[in-house]
């Protein structure tokens, strides 16, 4: 079966003219109708969003059935973190604090998708869905924990697992880790077995390739993409990364 998976930090729907605009965060996301998605930077409860709780916002606007949310930071009123949306059910969900001493909240959010396959069973998918912090040895020691996980640690090297989020890896230094050691595919660069990733930020005149899905577990990489509409280029200060997948 095929799937498609985005991932996308929505800064809060706050786009680039600093205006609050969830509905085109929605454009964005109708338009590709992909089957999962990482969103990053999710409000919860927060003034600055009109305290909507914009992951529920984002499902039930979109016809999203299933969703879970990891939220990480706490603000003055309210909170922010990641949001996971799926067309499938969702069976079991963990948020997983990658926070590295003092430093800002960070976390990733674990779920788990069971996927139709063809004698008519189900297939378990986990998905991680991540933001990293800010300097290069705070994210290298956050792989590190995301790894020895509970969550991470259970997985066979043959079940179908997906990570992606916002990475924070202006260098590409983190690319290696996943592919050379950890075994994963990534579905984000320019061109198949280069670690060349799509630029996403800033959404209005690209140089960075933060943004990222990998894959493994017998997942064949489709296509690769980042979104060209002339909306995400203020609508976020990320663009979103597409991936089209086929399971075993």
């Amino acid at each position: 079966m095929q799937i498609k998976v985005l991932s996308y930090n929505i800064h809060r729907a706050i786009g680039v003219d600093r205006r609050f605009r969830p509905e085109r965060i929605v454009a964005v996301l109708e338009h590709h109708r992909a089957d999962i998605v990482f969103l990053q930077e999710v409000d919860v409860g927060v003034p600055r969003s009109r305290e909507l709780d914009l992951a529920e916002v984002m499902a039930k606007t979109l016809d999203y059935p299933y969703y879970a949310l990891g939220l990480n930071v706490k603000v003055k009123q309210g909170h922010y973190g990641n949001a996971t949306l799926s067309r499938f059910p969702i069976t079991a969900h963990r948020n997983i604090d990658l926070t590295v001493d003092s430093r800002k909240k960070r976390g990733c959010l674990y779920t788990a998708i069971p996927l139709p396959t063809a004698d008519g069973g189900s297939r378990e998918m986990a998905a991680f869905n991540l933001h990293l912090g800010l300097s290069t040895q705070e994210r290298i020691r956050q792989v590190g924990m995301l790894v020895r996980s509970a969550p991470y640690a259970a997985l066979s090297p043959e079940q179908p697992c997906l990570v992606g989020g916002d990475f924070n890896d202006w260098r590409t230094l983190l690319a290696p880790i996943f592919i050379d050691i950890l075994d994963f595919s990534c579905a984000t660069n320019r061109k198949t077995g280069q670690q060349e990733p799509l630029q996403t930020y800033p959404s209005f005149s690209p140089t960075g390739g933060l943004d990222k899905i990998f894959c493994r577990g017998g997942i064949e990489i489709l296509t690769g993409r980042r979104c060209k509409l002339r909306i995400s280029m203020v609508a976020s200060d990320h663009l979103p990364v597409i991936a089209e997948l086929k399971l075993p």
